[in-house]
């Protein structure tokens, strides 16, 4: 199992991947055998990523996970049984305990990215903290998010770009902003799948447009991404959450050949 804490050190390239949510325990074991091997066979080290509690939903009737004590047992299972490192959201301080004891990454949503609070109990934990940029913020911003968990205590901290608020339903990526927070010192995850996304464009859900994100992980590469974060499925448009900007896992090898021939050129 890869040390995550080694992750993105020395230019040390990892995926964080999976599905948005846990759809059940057999389905997220099955989910993350297929991705493992895609990633074993290109040689980059895999954070499995999935929620067990999506608490943002547009409407109060979308499907959210099962829950914190069902979807942690499914993600132990996953972390045991396939022998890799899981990520997971948390969103109450009251769900960091918990989580931690299962999760290797504890990932702070783009909503709540400012909550000292919930960064404070995560940083205590002594896991790895990754934070999504909120989409109301500005890149330098986040240096304040990295001084309060480093404050707290944090040993580690990513940052991930998932795109910036364009008017109303939309989103938008400004690249300069993976540089400017890479002066942080922190490494610097882009997230391609959320950065398509339409946020509650559809009324009672998202929308998104998940041919992009080729083109957008192309372009955090070359900006200099040490990571990236794509939310996988092995059937996109019958997934339970963030159905029109999930990847199949076509693309997600496709994506990852591209990625790494164009940190292979930039090195030449």
């Amino acid at each position: 199992m890869n040390d995550v804490t080694q992750l993105g050190k020395n230019g040390k390239f990892f995926v964080i991947a999976g599905p948005c949510v846990v759809e059940g325990p057999d389905f997220l074991f099955k989910t993350a055998k297929t991705i493992k091997r895609i990633t074993d066979s290109f040689r980059v080290p895999l954070v499995f990523k999935s929620s067990y509690d999506k608490a943002n939903r547009s409407s109060g009737k979308s499907f959210r996970g099962p829950g914190i004590r069902e979807g942690l047992a499914a993600l132990a299972f996953v972390k045991k049984q396939v022998g890799i490192p899981i990520l997971t959201d948390v969103h109450e301080i009251s769900e960091v305990k918990a989580a931690a004891q299962v999760a290797d990454v504890l990932q702070i949503p783009a909503f709540l990215s400012r909550q000292t609070s919930l960064l404070t109990a995560a940083a205590h934990t002594g896991k790895v903290v990754n934070v999504k940029k909120g989409q109301f913020m500005a890149p330098w911003e986040m240096e304040n998010v990295v001084e309060k968990l480093y404050g707290s205590g944090a040993e580690e901290v990513w940052l991930t770009e998932r795109g910036t608020s364009f008017g109303y339903n939309n989103l938008v990526v400004d690249f300069r902003g993976i540089p400017e927070m890479k002066k942080t010192g922190c490494p610097v995850v882009f997230d391609g799948t959320h950065s398509v996304q339409q946020p509650a464009a559809k009324g009672t859900s998202s929308g998104g447009t998940r041919e992009h994100v080729p083109t957008l992980v192309r372009a955090a590469v070359a900006a200099g991404a040490d990571a990236l974060f794509l939310e996988v499925h092995p059937n996109p448009p019958k997934a339970k959450s963030d159905a029109a900007t999930q990847i199949t896992f076509e693309t997600f090898r496709k994506v990852l050949k591209d990625s790494l021939a164009i940190r292979k050129a930039l090195k030449q």
